[in-house]
C-alpha cells in the first residue's frame, strides 16, 4: 500500500471556517471549494477576481497558484498513486509528464504572490496575511518539487523553511490554524522514516516527532480555514496506516459529502468498503 512517504509535503489547499484571516473575503473561500470539487476553472475565474479586487493582497495569487497544482495533482492522478495505491507496479507504470504550460502559469502566480508578500513585509515585517501567503508559496513549490518533479531533497528542505515560518507566524498569531498543518506534516512525514535517516535529519534542524505531527494535523483538521479538508485527508491516510479503517471512512465520506465532484474521496471509500466487504 503506497501510503505516506517523504514527498507528501504540506500543500495547498483548503477551504472552510476558522480563524478570521485579514483581506480575506467570501470569493476566497469559494475558490478553495470550487478547488476542493476539481472545478478548476471556475476556481482560477473566482481566485482571478480576487487578485482584481485587491491587487496588493498575496492570497490571490498564491491562492490561483495552488488551484494549478491541484489541476496537475489530478490530471496526472498524482494522489491516488501517492497516498491510496495499494498495486506496487502503479508509480512505475505511470510516467508523469508535467504540462509546460500549467507550470508556466503556477510559478507566474507564486512570483507574483512572493512580490506582494515581500513588500507588505517590508512595511510591516509582522504582517500576518503575508507571513500566512509566504508559508503557503513555499508549501506549494514543496509539493510540486517533491510530487511532480520527484526532487525529494528540495522537497525536504522547503518543508523545513515552511515550518520554520509557520512557526514565526503561530508566535504572533495561535489561531492561524492552517499554518499548523506545515508543522505537522514535517513531524509526521520524518516521523515515518528508519530511525538512522531521522537522526541525521534533526541533526539538519527537521523536527520528526509522529505524536506532534498528528496533535498538529488535528489541529488543522479541526479548526483550519482553507487547509482543514486536506489536512482531514492526512488523517484519513493516517488512520489508514493504522489499520483504523472506521475512522479513515468516516472522514472520507465526510468529505465526500462535502465536496460531492471530487472523485478521490468516492473512490477510495469505496474501496475502503469492498475491502471491508471482503474481510
Amino acid at each position: 500500500m503506497q501510503f505516506l512517504n517523504p514527498i507528501m509535503t504540506l500543500i495547498p489547499v483548503l477551504a472552510t471556517i476558522a480563524y478570521a484571516a485579514p483581506n480575506v473575503s467570501g470569493d476566497l473561500d469559494l475558490g478553495y471549494r470550487q478547488m476542493y470539487n476539481l472545478q478548476f476553472d471556475d476556481a482560477h475565474k473566482t481566485f482571478g477576481e480576487c487578485e482584481r479586487l485587491r491587487p496588493e493582497d498575496p492570497l490571490g495569487p498564491v491562492s490561483n497558484a495552488a488551484a494549478y497544482l491541484f489541476a496537475e495533482f489530478d490530471r496526472l492522478e498524482i494522489l491516488q498513486s501517492e497516498f491510496f495505491t495499494r498495486d506496487e507496479d502503479f508509480k512505475r507504470s505511470k510516467k508523469l509528464t508535467p504540462d509546460p504550460a500549467i507550470k508556466q502559469a503556477f510559478e507566474r502566480e507564486l512570483e507574483k504572490a512572493d512580490r506582494l508578500a515581500g513588500a507588505a513585509l517590508a512595511r510591516s515585517p509582522e504582517d500576518r496575511n503575508a507571513m500566512f501567503a509566504t508559508v503557503l508559496s513555499v508549501g506549494l513549490r514543496s509539493d510540486y518539487s517533491a510530487l511532480i518533479e520527484k526532487k525529494y531533497m528540495t522537497s525536504l528542505k522547503a518543508m523545513k523553511n515552511g515550518r520554520m515560518l509557520a512557526e514565526k507566524l503561530l508566535v504572533l498569531d495561535p489561531s492561524y490554524y492552517d499554518a499548523y498543518l506545515a508543522i505537522g506534516v514535517e513531524n509526521y512525514v520524518l516521523s515515518l522514516k528508519p530511525a538512522p535517516v531521522r537522526w541525521l535529519l534533526q541533526m539538519g534542524g527537521a523536527k520528526a516527532s509522529r505524536q506532534e505531527g498528528l496533535a498538529k494535523l488535528k489541529l488543522t483538521a479541526e479548526k483550519g480555514r482553507y487547509l482543514r479538508p486536506f489536512a482531514r485527508l492526512l488523517l484519513a491516510v493516517s488512520a489508514l496506516r493504522d489499520h483504523d479503517h472506521a475512522q479513515a471512512a468516516a472522514i472520507l465520506q465526510d468529505l465526500s459529502h462535502q465536496f460531492p465532484e471530487n472523485r478521490l474521496y468516492a473512490e477510495e471509500l469505496s474501496r475502503l468498503r469492498k475491502k471491508g466487504a471482503a474481510n
